[in-house]
């Protein structure tokens, strides 16, 4: 299966009869009427959830999706069962989702970092001399939910090497992977500093 994680498929559309091959594929010669599709469809599901995936139905449609392309592209898949092909392919995806996830939230800590007169402590500080952004932060604080408020204020408080261990901990505390809980701190953080814009603007 060498390279079977490097194809997108996000411009890529089944046909109809691309995807009655992997269906007639998925049901290894018994007739199943889709059924094995929705129960194989429902596994790799769980198992993105399993990973603590926030997309999970996305990854297992993503990789039902590759796997009719290299089953079109290649005419047959043989010398494997359907469902270790299928799960070996959502190992690829899960892997792209999590460099992803790295790059997102990394890219999310340098913006809120850089936020015009923020310092370390990105979200709860302001200068002396930045009070109106600071009401604006403080009134799109009150606009979040207790919990996402909780989770972004904990999320950026403290320097490098307490955020690192606090975040450990607010990962464990939410039952989350590290990956899961950057990429909740990025949604609320993007969510956060578009209200703040719009604060400061006068909007």
């Amino acid at each position: 299966m060498e390279d079977t994680g490097k194809k997108s498929t996000r411009n890529w559309a089944a046909t109809p009869s691309a995807f009655q091959r992997f269906l007639d594929w998925l049901d290894e010669g018994i007739p199943s009427n889709g059924e094995k599709y929705l129960e194989m469809r429902r596994r790799l599901v769980r198992y993105f959830e399993h990973k603590n995936c926030l997309t999970a139905d996305d990854l297992a449609d993503d990789t039902l999706n590759r796997v009719t392309r290299r089953l079109e592209e290649e005419g047959a898949i043989t010398n494997v069962v359907p469902a270790q092909y299928c799960y070996t392919m959502a190992k690829f995806v899960f892997l792209e989702y999590t460099r992803r996830s790295r790059v997102e939230a990394t890219s999310a800590d340098a913006e809120i970092e850089s936020l015009p007169g923020k310092s370390g402590n990105a979200i709860v500080q302001a200068s002396d001399s930045n009070g109106e952004l600071l009401e604006c932060l403080e009134y799109c604080l009150q606009q979040l939910t207790s919990a996402n408020r909780d989770l972004i204020l904990e999320y950026y408080r403290g320097e490098l090497k307490e955020k690192i261990q606090q975040r450990r901990q607010l990962a464990d505390r939410l039952e989350l992977s590290a990956n899961a809980l950057s990429i909740r701190a990025c949604r609320i953080r993007d969510e956060l500093e578009a209200c703040t814009r719009k604060c400061s603007a006068g909007e």
